[in-house]
């Protein structure tokens, strides 16, 4: 499929155009040719011709039909066609995007959205490898995937016997300046590559001694059996000179070691994947429903109904042997419910005959909620630039682009945006002395060596997702309750399938479709120790930016009304308005098709068979019994890589 000019290019030269006297930048021909010639170098990275016609799928019938080109639909799809024996088609409602460097592209529109809460947007796309944003790796605490084997009673989800397939999909790229990583517990021929290659700013880098020296204790990865409580990563950088005394730190990262960002899509869908006999990727193709059959009193999908557009032709798929959702924790209960699968009561008032009673499709909705904090950097070294307001910012962006594309050599656009992180328990008596935080919270932690807490930091601040930025040079950390006790549900809005579903706002109002969520922050934090635990959390951050070394690196006379140097002064009460009124998603949606006991509202059993339905399972964060105390991709590549097993047996079998 031929792909049109890079967004993010455009997206800069739109930009440049709105900067005074910008004719001069553009105009000239040394610019031009430079824009050009980043252009072709683009458009030769974008490679593969997916299937557009759906009439070409419809005239063909596959053993397994995979629903959702995203982080697990991808793995998926190259895992299962190993098998030349299995025919495999990947059905996707978006298109190909040629993954970007960090370049911040905001220009998307709103979509009408009901709801009595005031509303905000985020920014969100749908095309294969789904919405990744950040790329760090972390994959949430061992007692998370414990306590899933323990709800299952099945210990093949236990973190001692899932992690296999963690290292299955890692590619670890070892990097000299960071000896301390053991490679014996990282994967080493998986077609993930994870690694440190990313660019960090020198105030990511004084974050790691500001957090150790308030308590925070080092580790030296985050995924591994020990845990995840601690803060990021420490190196000894043997060519920095301050650093052979000093510990410095990064986060691992999906960016390899030319820089390039990892995704899904480009790791698992590779040209000889792509070029294999018995795999089908078919793009711009939305499934409007799931097919089904009944024999003998069992019902069985038999495959899905696709079309492009709202009032395109529906063509019917056919699947042998297995249809698998893995369309995302809002699209995948839509589909069920579009299909017939779903709460009978609520199915009947939209006119869609029931096929199967199931309750628990769509509700125990649960996101992280982030809370972000702006802080004025000392030395003006932040990525503003990359939203260019002057020549000169256009003229830095042009080169960055440059170091990126042209010269393979990272540069700022290389920069993982999410540079450093820790993770905590917000009743940690080191951090949160009794004396001064009295109140006792529920927990909501798998285990005790697991957290509810993550603080991270970014070389921006910014508002609104990053829709607005500041006019000063700012650096900001951040904190998301990893494990909310707040929860809400994916509704119909009509038996359309091309209609957006409603998310009931009781905890967060979020369409997960097309291009935007709409977030309801009034309601965000129903539970209210969700608000205390994220206050907090806020109270730690802004202790550790009064911390040396970090504290040289911010201006903490900067005493600007919309930026937090004196936000430390606020009283508990005021604390909990700003976390209210800040707010925001950070993009892990999970646990609306639960795989638990039916008794417990469990949509899919321990092997992600729906109940009730043969030949139909899910595999996408929909299915997390609990979120994970992380982030959420590294769970649904070891899930994808765990089906795929079960697959290929069961389908040989």
């Amino acid at each position: 499929m031929a792909i049109s000019d890079p967004p993010f290019l455009k997206t800069f030269i739109d930009r440049i155009k709105l900067i005074p006297h910008a004719q001069l930048l553009l105009g000239s021909g040394g610019f031009a040719a430079l824009v050009i010639v980043l252009h072709f170098i683009l458009r030769r990275k974008q490679t593969p011709n997916y299937v557009t016609n759906l009439a070409h799928i419809g005239a063909r019938q596959y053993d397994v039909i995979i629903v959702g080109g995203g982080t697990t639909g991808c793995a998926l799809a190259a895992r299962l066609s190993e098998d030349p024996a299995i025919r495999v088609l990947l059905l996707e409602a978006g298109q190909r995007v040629e993954l970007q460097p960090y370049f911040p592209d905001y220009s998307i529109r709103n979509m009408s959205f009901l709801s009595e809460q005031n509303l905000k947007s985020m920014p969100r796309v749908k095309h294969a490898s789904g919405p990744e944003r950040s790329y760090w790796v972390d994959y949430g605490a061992p007692e998370d995937f414990d306590e899933w084997a323990k709800l299952m009673n099945d210990d093949s989800w236990s973190w001692k016997n899932f992690s296999q397939y963690f290292t299955k999909f890692e590619r670890y790229q070892p990097h000299p300046d960071y000896p301390l990583v053991n490679t014996a517990v990282r994967g080493s021929s998986g077609p993930i590559r994870i690694g440190y290659f990313n660019t960090v700013s020198e105030t990511s880098k004084a974050v790691i001694k500001a957090c150790t020296s308030v308590g925070i204790p080092f580790s030296p990865d985050f995924n591994v059996s020990s845990g995840t409580l601690g803060v990021s990563r420490v190196s000894h950088f043997r060519n920095i000179p301050k650093c052979q005394s000093e510990p410095c730190f990064q986060i691992m990262t999906y960016i390899d070691e030319k820089r390039q960002r990892v995704s899904s899509e480009s790791a698992y869908l590779t040209k000889d994947v792509l070029a294999r006999k018995n795999l089908t990727v078919a793009v711009n193709a939305q499934v409007t429903r799931v097919i089904f059959k009944t024999e003998n009193g069992e019902k069985r999908a038999i495959g899905v109904q696709v079309a492009n557009s709202p009032t395109g032709i529906r063509y019917r798929v056919l699947a042998r042997k297995e249809v698998i959702l893995c369309a995302g924790a809002v699209q995948s209960p839509h589909i069920l419910k579009l299909s017939g699968v779903g709460p009978a009561e609520e199915l009947k008032a939209h006119g869609i005959s029931t096929v199967h009673d199931l309750p628990g499709v769509g509700s125990n909705l649960v996101d992280h909620p982030v809370v972000d904090i702006f802080l004025k950097d000392k030395h003006d070294r932040s990525l503003k630039y990359l939203r260019p307001k002057s020549l000169f910012d256009a003229c830095r962006v042009l080169f960055a682009l440059i170091r990126y594309h042209l010269l393979g050599m990272g540069g700022p656009l290389a920069t993982n945006f999410g540079e450093s992180a820790a993770f905590v328990r917000s009743d940690d008596p080191v951090l949160f002395p009794k004396e001064q935080y009295p109140e006792a919270l529920l927990d909501s932690t798998s285990g005790p060596g697991a957290p509810d807490l993550e603080l991270f930091s970014t070389p921006l601040a910014y508002k609104e997702h990053g829709k607005i930025t500041f006019d000063v040079h700012t650096y900001a950390l951040h904190v998301y309750l990893v494990r909310p006790l707040s929860t809400g549900s994916v509704l119909l809005r009509t038996s359309n399938p091309f209609d957006l579903p409603i998310v009931n706002p009781k905890y967060i109002v979020l369409l997960l479709f097309l291009i935007t969520i709409l977030t309801s922050l009034l309601s965000y934090l129903k539970v209210p120790e969700d608000a205390v635990k994220l206050m907090r959390g806020v109270r730690l951050l802004l202790k550790i930016a009064q911390t040396e070394p970090l504290a040289s690196y911010l201006d903490q006379d900067f005493r600007r009304p919309d930026l937090d140097h004196g936000t430390h002064l606020k009283s508990d009460e005021e604390m909990l308005e700003l976390v209210k009124e800040r707010v925001e998603t950070v993009y892990h949606p999970a646990c609306t098709c639960r795989m638990a006991p039916p008794e417990m509202n469990g949509v899919v059993d321990s092997q992600l068979r729906v109940y009730g339905i043969h030949g139909l399972r899910v595999c996408d964060t929909s299915v997390y019994p609990w979120i994970v105390s992380g982030h959420t991709a590294g769970a649904c590549y070891a899930m994808a890589e765990k089906l795929a097993d079960i697959l290929k047996k069961s389908i040989r079998d």
